[in-house]
């Protein structure tokens, strides 16, 4: 990976460095200092392109002012066969680089040789990660914070891979439980409704009400009748569960695949408790003094641990409860298939429950102790249109699921907006999502990409193929917004590494959307089909490395990148 940014500021550093030796062998300043210091690239390039603080940083070391450390180092830098023109004092002591015709040229070359490759890292991939994302009931159809939760958890994947992690997307399906009893429940009540009315029976008050289990049943009583009116009602709900989960786990996977989203692997909670992997966790932890009888059930003393309350294990009736699953379940993340960190894509209601179960993870008994376990919460999500919010489904008069979104709004706009700040609500307006204008950001980038794919095709006809970058003048490049263009280009890099560290792919919208900005502002200011040569040339090249960036982060948000528009 050419990261341009970081090698720069590696560099500056070094010449720095460099330069201060030269310095203390002049006799102007005091030899065998370690020197302190920094460099960023400033906001306002008018200050130069990377600013470094060294001088200040490393007064108290030299016993020197800072403004005369800065003059003897500046006198002795040797920008030769560097990536810079030039070096200036500033302030009390900055010293500003300002970027050589050199840099830019090799940030082309980079894009040139990498192409699709350009922002990945290989650095990584001894590290195992794992990104539990969705994990939604298989009770129902998958709601709005699902179709967020998918996004974030997929892009966050995308971003950790390019960043040379080895990454695995998993979704956990609760395919046990109370949750799936009361889903076997639901449909039982209305398949005897429907076969013997409305009255025959009551619906079970804390059932599942969509009209997904209504479908359920009326395909059961459409293929086999009345055949289980007679049955045992337990025997009943049995056959009703495995007819209605493999369903609803099916139509998951296809509602995921179409939002661009593919699991390494489905993994089923039930495998946990057929395994005895449920009672072998919960008792490692009871040998090891953890636990405690209360009221027949069994509890984890969390509080030991650094939790605010402790947590039931195992109830009075016998059965193991949604927290110790969820333990033997991270257990079996990282001690049977030896992942090196595990990533878990939560909404805000489940920040309470992080919280404990990080204090849970770090038990000895359970030999997690040099393993990672984050949390990515998200906050909710409010769609509106315009200035109306949507509470229910045009199609369905129920809550508005990730099918209907996707109908209504299209892929990329739903993966686009949803790969928002995760942890901010997001107030997500349909009306906007659907515009064709440069107030809608999915469409301002994907226009970018396609106003260059024209503009190459034009040109290819006018007999203007692509250069390569050996062959162009980059010193015809000489503009503000070119150069400010193919800045933005050799961030993308530095963007992913970010992402990755912050757990936010959110930035890789922002970044995309400004390198969009300053193509428009470059394609604006700059004639490219009526330039001379070595003009042209020059510029067509620049066209299309942004074209190919754009395409690299639209790629790892999982958004198309269309050439017509």
């Amino acid at each position: 990976m050419a990261n341009r940014i970081e090698q720069a500021k590696q560099a500056v550093d070094q010449l720095i460095r460099n330069a201060y030796t030269k310095a203390a062998a002049a006799g102007e300043l005091p030899e065998g200092a370690v020197l302190n210091g920094s460099v960023e690239q400033p906001k306002d390039s008018s200050n130069g392109d990377f600013a470094a603080n060294h001088a200040m940083a490393s007064a108290k070391v030299l016993h020197a002012a800072p403004r005369k450390i800065a003059e003897s180092i500046a006198a002795h830098m040797d920008l030769s066969d560097s990536w810079f023109s030039s070096v200036e004092i500033a302030g009390p002591g900055f010293l500003n680089f300002r970027l050589s015709e050199k840099w830019y040229a090799d940030v082309l070359a980079s894009v040139e040789a990498e192409g699709a490759d350009f922002g990945r890292s290989d650095e990584r991939k001894n590290q195992r990660v794992m990104v539990e994302f969705v994990s939604a009931n298989p009770t129902g159809p998958m709601t709005i914070g699902n179709a967020r939760g998918g996004v974030l958890g997929d892009a966050l994947s995308s971003v950790l891979d390019y960043a040379g992690y080895d990454v695995w997307r998993e979704f956990y399906v609760n395919d046990a439980g109370n949750q799936v009893d009361l889903f076997g429940k639901s449909i039982e009540a209305r398949y005897l409704q429907l076969l013997q009315g409305e009255d025959s029976v009551e619906f079970p008050d804390n059932g599942y009400h969509g009209d997904d289990i209504k479908a359920l049943a009326k395909m059961i009583a459409d293929k086999d009748g009345d055949k289980y009116l007679n049955m045992d009602s337990e025997e009943r709900r049995k056959a009703f569960t495995e007819f209605g989960l493999p369903y609803n786990i099916e139509r998951m996977q296809k509602d995921l695949e179409r939002y661009r989203i593919h699991f390494d692997q489905w993994f089923l909670e039930s495998s946990l408790h057929k395994s005895g992997y449920v009672a072998e966790t919960v008792q490692l932890l009871t040998d090891a003094g953890l636990t405690y009888e209360q009221d027949g059930a069994l509890w984890l003393k969390n509080t030991d641990l650094g939790a605010d309350k402790d947590e039931v294990l195992r109830r009075s009736n016998g059965f193991y409860t949604y927290y110790a699953v969820d333990v033997a379940y991270h257990r079996n993340k990282f001690i049977e298939r030896g992942f090196d960190r595990v990533i878990d894509v939560w909404g805000a209601d489940h920040h309470g429950h992080a919280v404990r179960f990080a204090a849970t993870m770090k038990a000895e008994a359970l030999g997690l102790e040099d393993r990672k376990l984050d949390f990515l919460i998200m906050q909710m999500v409010r769609l509106v249109r315009g200035d109306e919010v949507v509470k229910v489904s045009k199609r369905t008069g129920k809550a508005l699921t990730l099918a209907d979104l996707m109908d209504e709004i299209g892929v990329d706009a739903c993966r686009f907006f949803f790969n928002a700040k995760p942890d901010t609500h997001l107030e997500f307006d349909l009306d906007l999502a659907v515009r064709e204008d440069s107030e809608n950001p999915v469409y301002y980038v994907q226009y970018a990409h396609a106003r260059i794919c024209t503009l190459i095709a034009a040109l290819k006809e006018a007999g203007h193929a692509v250069p390569e970058t050996a062959s162009i003048d980059v010193t015809a490049l000489e503009t503000e917004q070119e150069k400010a263009l193919i800045k933005q280009i050799a961030a993308l890099p530095e963007e992913i590494e970010t992402a990755a560290r912050d757990y936010d792919p959110s930035r890789i919208n922002r970044y995309a959307i400004e390198l969009a900005a300053r193509f428009h502002r470059f394609y604006n200011a700059c004639r490219i089909k009526d330039a001379e040569e070595p003009i042209l040339s020059a510029r067509l090249k620049l066209a299309d490395t942004t074209r190919q960036v754009l395409e690299n982060a639209l790629t790892i948000i999982g958004v198309t990148a269309p050439e017509k528009m």
